[in-house]
């Protein structure tokens, strides 16, 4: 039906490295997979196989859980785009996410979901794009944040920054960027 890769980190693994929970829905277990670090596998690349082919109007869509969090949605793949790399964005652990696989007891470790669902129920297949794209702008606005406060003067409850902050953040961010290409990465994971 399906299989997945983790980009560096595994060889295709087909649907029988999943529990079936049932007709529809299939979990694997990632400490199972890779121990406590789950939250270092940061993509996953989900593809459709030859031999099946999936309605229409239905997605496999695929989801993340950290340990006491609810399933979060990734992203998902349908007969027109079969194959998908998915970030995964690791809720924290204990944190409500917006889809339940499961409703019984409270998971003890991080699982990946995937399940056969309605494509006009799921958001966006940009969904996670959406996501790292917000994230990596918070990142970038921590930066300058911080980059900003260590030229600040107080003057009552105003922070006081030279004019030209911005200039020097922006080129000394440039500069960072060219010389180390794994630096804007790092606000991306």
């Amino acid at each position: 039906m399906f299989g997945v890769v983790f980009p560096n980190r595994s060889f295709p693994i087909d649907i029988s490295t999943f529990s079936q929970i049932d007709t529809f829905h299939w979990v694997l277990d990632m400490n199972h997979f890779v121990g406590e670090a789950y939250d270092q596998i940061k993509e996953m690349c989900i593809f459709l196989l030859n031999s099946f082919t999936l309605p229409a109007d239905k997605a496999l869509a695929v989801y993340v859980q950290s340990p006491g969090s609810a399933f979060v949605y990734c992203g998902a793949v349908t007969i027109a785009r079969p194959s998908a790399v998915l970030s995964l964005l690791w809720p924290e652990p204990g944190s409500q996410g917006q889809f339940q696989l499961t409703a019984n007891a409270v998971p003890l470790s991080a699982k990946i979901g995937v399940s056969v669902q309605d494509l006009s129920s799921l958001p966006s297949l940009d969904f996670a794009a959406d996501k790292k794209i917000e994230h990596t702008a918070l990142k970038v606005g921590e930066n300058l944040f911080n980059f900003m406060q260590s030229f600040c003067g107080v003057d009552g409850s105003k922070l006081i920054v030279p004019m030209d902050i911005l200039d020097r953040w922006f080129k000394k961010f440039q500069e960072r960027a060219k010389r180390d290409p794994d630096y804007l990465k790092g606000f991306t994971l």
